[in-house]
């Protein structure tokens, strides 16, 4: 009797645990909330994994895109840029961001550095309007 109980105190601790877990998309989003002291921007901007690479993949495209159409010192120009502010705000791992693989973390430092540029619009994507009146063009 006094095993059973044991075992079911440990079942049921086990299952609380799990279910106390925060889910990747709420832990990236913490990461972001705090990040954002390290690279500006809105702080209700906290995007999770799967948008932060969508928001980066944006700005690849355009850039490409940028380069094919002879407009590369302008590229060069952003991704300068991006990688400024991203040094800026990688120097130190907030707290935050410990439950995130190095990949989640770059992606999502990358993603507010975007956003602390000032390069995204309202709903959170890549803006490259903004990206060009960012750059004084």
């Amino acid at each position: 009797m006094r095993h059973t109980a044991i075992l079911l105190t440990a079942i049921l601790l086990a299952v609380g645990a799990v279910g106390c877990s925060k889910s990747d998309d709420e832990k990236a989003k913490d990461c972001a909330t705090a990040l954002t002291g390290q690279t500006g921007g809105d702080p209700a901007d906290a995007p999770t994994v799967s948008e932060a690479k969508e928001r980066v993949d944006a700005l690849d495209k355009t850039l490409a895109d940028m380069v094919r159409s002879d407009y590369a010192s302008v590229a060069k120009d952003a991704a300068d840029k991006v990688e400024e502010k991203t040094k800026e705000g990688g120097k130190s791992r907030p707290d935050g961001c410990e439950a995130l693989s190095e990949d989640d973390y770059t992606v999502l430092l990358m993603a507010k550095a975007i956003g602390g540029l000032g390069w995204t619009g309202k709903d959170g994507q890549f803006d490259k309007l903004k990206m060009v009146e960012g750059l004084g063009g």
